[in-house]
C-alpha cells in the first residue's frame, strides 16, 4: 500500500482525555476515532490490526475443534426472562423496542441465546459434546467507558460455549479453551497468565480469567513468578488428549487478582523470592457453570438410560478489540507502538528519503513489488513529506521494520534496515534487501 493512498490521519497532539498509552496512541497513530464516549470507528490501519487479531483468535478456536457461527447482535427480552437474568443484569444492558413493541436487547453477551439455539436441535446425549462460538460486536453501558477501547461500550469479542453430558466431559470442553487461549495469547506477543477468578453476573463456580502484566491494569494481581516463565502447548497440541496435565502446570501455582486474592495463602504457598504483586489487564475469561442456564432454559438431552437431563454448559470469551489495547500496552516506548509481527497492520514500512529522485524511485518500486511478490505486508511512504517527519510517522505506527531508501546509501548499493523493537539498524545490500525482510518476517510467523 503506498501511503499516499491510504488514509492515515495522525495527530502531533495528544488528545487530552487520553489517559494510558494504548489510548494515546491509537488516537495520534490514526487507528481510531471516537464518535461517542466509549464508541469508536475503526479508522485503516487499527482496522487492519484488528483483523489479524480476530484471525489469530479463529484459528485457534478452529485448532481447538469449536465450530463457527454468527448470533445476532439484537435478542428478545423472552429469553433472558427465561433464565432469570432479564432484570438481575443491570443498567450495563441496553434495553430497546421495536416498532411493534416487542422488547428487546442489544446483546452483552449470548448464553441465553446459544443455549435456545442448542435446545432446538440437539435432543440426544450422542450429539455430545459441542462447542460453538461466533466473533461478534456487542454493547456494554458502562458507566465510566475510559481507557479507549479497553473500557468502551461497543466492542469486538470471541464468544464460545460448550455443551456436555456431564461435568467430567465438561471439564475437558473447559481444558480444551484453557490451552487454546494460552496459544493465542502467546501467538501475539503476550504472555498470559491464567487466575482463579469471581465468575460474576455469567455465574457457576470455576472460572479463570486470563490476565497480562501492565502498569495501567484495571485489576490487582498476586502470583508465583514461575507461572510467567512457563513455556504455552505448541502447535502440534493434541486437543483430543488428556489436556489436564497442562491445565495443573498452570494452576498449580498461586495466581489470583485482587477479587479472590487470599493475602494468608499468597504467603504460604509461595516463596517471598518469587512472590509478584502487579497490574494486569484481563484479556480473555472462562467459565464452567454447569446447568445455570440449560435448566430453567430446559436444554436437556436423553441420556445413555433414556432419561431426560439438562447439559452442562461452560461459557469463553476474548475481547478481540480490547486486546489491541493490551498488545500496545505491552509493546510501546515513548515513540509510538511497537508491534509484533503477527498482528502488525504493515510487516515493513518503506521509506523514500527523496520521491522524485529518479534512481530513489526506481529502487523503491523494485523493492516494494519485490517484498509484495514474497507475501510482505508492505507499507510505502511515497510522500513528499520530509525525511523527519516520515521517521517520526514510522515509528509512531510501529511497524516491525523500516527499510530506508536514498540516494546516499543508493551510490553506495546499501539499504538501511531498522528494527522497530529494539531500535537496531543494519545495512543490508539493496538487491537483497527484498529477500532479507521477507526471511526475517517469515521466521516471525513461523509460530503461527
Amino acid at each position: 500500500m503506498r501511503l499516499s493512498r491510504f488514509f492515515l490521519p495522525v495527530l502531533k497532539e495528544t488528545p487530552a482525555d487520553a489517559q494510558i498509552a494504548s489510548h494515546r496512541l491509537m488516537l495520534r497513530a490514526g487507528m481510531v476515532r471516537q464518535e461517542s464516549a466509549g464508541i469508536y470507528a475503526w479508522l485503516p490501519l487499527g482496522f487492519r490490526v484488528l483483523k489479524k487479531i480476530e484471525q489469530i483468535v479463529r484459528e485457534e478456536q478452529d485448532r481447538a475443534g469449536v465450530v463457527e457461527m454468527l448470533m445476532p447482535t439484537i435478542q428478545p427480552a423472552d429469553l433472558w426472562r427465561e433464565s432469570g437474568r432479564y432484570d438481575a443484569y443491570g443498567k450495563e444492558m441496553l434495553r430497546i423496542a421495536d416498532r411493534a413493541d416487542r422488547e428487546m436487547l442489544y446483546g452483552p453477551t449470548n448464553e441465553e441465546m446459544i443455549t435456545e439455539i442448542f435446545r432446538a436441535g440437539v435432543r440426544s446425549y450422542k450429539d455430545l459434546p459441542k462447542l460453538l462460538y461466533h466473533i461478534q460486536w456487542k454493547f456494554r453501558d458502562e458507566i465510566r467507558p475510559r481507557f479507549g477501547v479497553m473500557r468502551g461500550r461497543e466492542f469486538l469479542m470471541k464468544d464460545a460455549y460448550s455443551f456436555d453430558i456431564d461435568e467430567t466431559s465438561a471439564r475437558k470442553s473447559y481444558n480444551k479453551m484453557f490451552a487454546a487461549y494460552l496459544r493465542t495469547f502467546s501467538r501475539m506477543g503476550l504472555k498470559s497468565i491464567p487466575m482463579r477468578a469471581d465468575t460474576g453476573p455469567i455465574g457457576g463456580d470455576l472460572s479463570h480469567e486470563f490476565i497480562i502484566l501492565a502498569e495501567t491494569g484495571e485489576s490487582a494481581v498476586f502470583c508465583d513468578k514461575r507461572l510467567i516463565e512457563m513455556s504455552v502447548p505448541d502447535r502440534d497440541l493434541d486437543f483430543d488428549g488428556d489436556l489436564q496435565p497442562i491445565v495443573d502446570q498452570f494452576t498449580s501455582l498461586y495466581a489470583a487478582t485482587d477479587e479472590v486474592h487470599d493475602e494468608a495463602a499468597f504467603e504460604s504457598a509461595v516463596p517471598a523470592e518469587a512472590r509478584v504483586s502487579a497490574r494486569g489487564i484481563e484479556v480473555g475469561h472462562i467459565f464452567f457453570f454447569g446447568d445455570k442456564y440449560s435448566a430453567p432454559m430446559k436444554a436437556v438431552v436423553a441420556g445413555p438410560d433414556g432419561k431426560e437431563v439438562p447439559v452442562q454448559m461452560g461459557s469463553y470469551g476474548v475481547g478481540v478489540s480490547r486486546l489491541m489495547g493490551a498488545i500496545i500496552e505491552a509493546h510501546h516506548d515513548e515513540d509510538g507502538c511497537k508491534w509484533p509481527t503477527p498482528v502488525a497492520p504493515f510487516h515493513v514500512g518503506l521509506v523514500n528519503l527523496k520521491p522524485g529522485d529518479e534512481a530513489t524511485d526506481a529502487a523503491c518500486a523494485a523493492l516494494y513489488e519485490a517484498m509484495q511478490g514474497a507475501g510482505v505486508e508492505v507499507l510505502y511512504d511515497d510522500t513528499p513529506a520530509r525525511p523527519g517527519e516520515k521517521f517520526a510517522r514510522m515509528d509512531l505506527i510501529g511497524l516491525p521494520y523500516q527499510l530506508v531508501i536514498g540516494p546516499r546509501g543508493l551510490g553506495e548499493g546499501a539499504a538501511e534496515v531498522k528494527r522497530r523493537a529494539d531500535g537496531g539498524r543494519e545495512d543490508v545490500p539493496v538487491d537483497k534487501a527484498a529477500a532479507h525482510l521477507a526471511a526475517l518476517v517469515k521466521a516471525e510467523l513461523a509460530y503461527s
